[in-house]
């Protein structure tokens, strides 16, 4: 498994900083269970977010390269 990129690691952590502020906020959790709860959650969020960021190189590598038609080649000799 390759290791994560940069913007990976930034995306997943602003992810779940940003989650658990939304989801505490908007849900007013004042037990320790809710905020667990919540934060597992935004664990869960982040960790999606940062695996789904695309790899560098990742669409170069998703076709690979036809050969060209016989009439599409150009002639060496003249």
């Amino acid at each position: 498994m390759p290791r994560p990129t940069a913007a990976q690691l930034a995306y997943g952590s602003c992810t779940v900083i940003l989650s658990t502020l939304a989801m505490l906020l908007l849900s007013q959790a004042s037990s320790a269970l809710a905020i667990s709860v919540i934060a597992l959650a935004a664990l869960a969020l982040g960790l999606l977010v940062a695996m789904t960021v695309p790899l560098p190189g990742a669409r170069a590598a998703e076709r690979p390269a036809e050969p060209a038609r016989e009439s599409e080649r150009v002639p060496t000799r003249l």
